[in-house]
């Protein structure tokens, strides 16, 4: 598929390649399967919305100046692209890479690490304004320029950039389902036809639009999921579900902010704790979520690599508690009774994150016990070195004698 991909962006960048597109006035755009292959080849798999931007700016780069659509010397002044501009596809795929550099730069600012803040929310904001700007500009010129399919596909790719600015905007609820509903009627209809790989493709689309569209009715009150069902949803991948998984950790946030209310001690061997602030609650309260899903009835169900994840969650969310813990025996001044509670209550923190870290590190010996002894597939999976295991328990005595 790659090579495939990469031949057919080889021919849409060649001025050549221009003669056939004389023939046929009616240009085709597999959109979906152009931008996935795009997006998974650039970043998108891992997350990576920067590296997938600087891809879409360097795309550009190489369309214009294949396309001689400079903007020449000197005042920076746009070219418009209009019908009559529209000679050959490439100009198609110009403004469809514009719209995917717009919302993946949206999206790199979501990813923040503490989330993006008033002025980078506005920015934000703009950015997803951006893409829908030229994504109902490549649906127009689609619809005249494009074959019927291509026509097809460019709107539903207009309709669902809509629906992410209003899902990230908290309002118009009904209108952002509407859109996200129209994006998914699309593609299940294109998913009955074509080949194998556009039928995969358009059925993965649909299950990446199916947990937003179930939000946006939970939100009018159509719907009535738990906070569970909306964890459940949160645990599926795709690039067309991170916006989703942002508002529903923008959820929990609040949830948990409202429960710590509640969690007044810690308790570790016996001993109790008190806990008088808040945001420590809130990050104990999450690592205690986390830690439900690696003890609870379902952990057995969980993949090696889910629960590696897991744990790396639970030692964030207990270093944000500690580092409160710290900042509030830095305040706390010559108050001896509130210093030992604080420094106490640090001392079990620290205590249950070397715990957790014993349980990950057994957890990296068995997979790594494993792969000892497996053969080399075809895939070449990399296999146990017998030195790597010894370093492996080598770790695990250290932190078991530190604790």
């Amino acid at each position: 598929m790659a090579k495939v991909n990469e031949a057919t962006a080889m021919e849409i960048d060649d001025p050549n390649s221009n003669v056939s597109d004389q023939i046929s006035p009616k240009y085709s755009v597999h959109v979906l399967q152009l931008l996935k292959s795009a997006q998974m080849q650039h970043g998108l798999r891992h997350g990576d919305y920067a590296r997938y931007r600087r891809y879409c700016t360097a795309r550009l780069r190489r369309l214009y100046k294949s396309l001689k659509f400079t903007h020449g010397r000197g005042k920076y002044t746009r070219k418009a692209i209009t019908e009559s501009t529209v000679t050959e596809v490439r100009f198609l795929h110009l403004v469809l890479y514009t719209a995917e550099r717009a919302w993946s730069h949206a999206m790199e600012k979501r990813q923040l690490p503490d989330g993006p803040n008033a002025r980078q929310r506005i920015y934000l904001i703009g950015r997803l304004r951006k893409a829908v700007k030229w994504a109902d500009l490549f649906s127009h010129l689609c619809s005249v320029k494009g074959d019927s399919r291509t026509s097809l596909e460019a709107e539903a790719y207009a309709s669902y950039m809509k629906g992410n600015l209003l899902f990230e905007q908290d309002q118009n609820w009904d209108t952002a389902l509407r859109n996200f509903k129209s994006a998914r009627a699309v593609y299940e209809e294109l998913g009955k036809y074509g080949d194998v790989e556009n039928q995969v493709l358009c059925r993965e689309r649909v299950e990446e639009l199916e947990p937003s569209i179930r939000y946006c009715l939970h939100k009018i009150g159509e719907s009535n999921l738990q906070a569970s069902e909306l964890l459940q949803i949160g645990e599926m991948e795709g690039p067309a579900l991170d916006l989703f998984k942002a508002k529903l950790e923008a959820v929990m946030a609040e949830a948990r902010s409202q429960q710590a209310a509640s969690l007044t001690e810690f308790y570790w061997l016996g001993n109790r704790f008190p806990i008088t602030n808040a945001k420590t609650r809130v990050a104990i309260l999450k690592a205690q979520e986390l830690e439900k899903d690696l003890h609870g009835p379902s952990a057995d169900s969980l993949s090696a690599e889910k629960r590696l994840a897991t744990f790396d969650k639970i030692f964030t969310a207990y270093h944000e508690a500690r580092s409160c813990i710290r900042s509030d025996l830095a305040s706390a001044g010559n108050a001896e009774n509130v210093k030992d509670d604080l420094n106490g209550l640090d001392k079990a923190v620290s205590a249950v994150l070397g715990q957790r870290t014993i349980e990950r590190n057994q957890l990296l010996v068995s997979i790594a016990k494993s792969k000892l002894t497996r053969r080399r597939d075809d895939k070449n999976e990399k296999v146990t070195k017998p030195e790597e295991l010894v370093r492996l328990y080598d770790l695990l005595l250290q932190l078991i004698y530190l604790i």
